[in-house]
């Protein structure tokens, strides 16, 4: 759960219930984009073999649009009043997409990085409950958005893993 809301009183017109959990939910996007950011980097320096080179840049152009989305994401949160989590420990304990240990090959990086594209649609789409009821567009939009982005590329990568 956020940190209490600093002191000066913030009037958007949602109540502060309903931003602490709209911004409880965008801390676990979050955690869920930056430790996708972190596996797709991690992928990009080690991945091997004959798709080498589309790898490479594929996911050097998915982890530089994460890196993006994760400030994004971190300043919808503070617009709302409650600070952005932002340490590794934070993330591990918020985020739904496990570490991947060692260097998988090139197929197993791709299935993992589908696996962790649906579950930031997941969590993105978890939290529209609360946003639809309070009518916050920004953030709906905001999770649109993410949602768009990150089914698209699920749908990419998983047409590398057909034969």
């Amino acid at each position: 759960m956020p940190s209490k809301p600093e002191s000066l009183p913030l009037n958007i017109g949602i109540d502060d219930a309903s931003r602490a959990k709209i911004a409880e939910g965008l801390s676990r996007l979050l955690a869920d984009t930056y430790t996708l950011y972190l596996k797709t980097h991690n992928f990009h320096w080690n991945v091997t073999g004959p798709m080498f080179q589309t790898l490479h840049l594929m996911f050097e152009t998915q982890y530089t649009e994460l890196a993006l989305a994760v400030d994004l994401i971190a300043e919808r949160i503070r617009a709302l009043g409650y600070p952005a989590p932002g340490t590794y420990s934070e993330f591990v304990n918020l985020s739904s997409i496990p570490e991947t240990s060692g260097v998988p090959k090139a197929t197993e990086m791709i299935r993992l990085l589908v696996e962790g594209q649906e579950a930031v649609v997941r969590t993105a789409r978890s939290v529209f409950p609360v946003v639809d009821e309070v009518n916050d567009e920004p953030t709906a939009d905001l999770l649109t958005q993410r949602m768009q982005v990150h089914e698209k590329t699920a749908w990419m990568l998983r047409s590398l893993l057909e034969e």
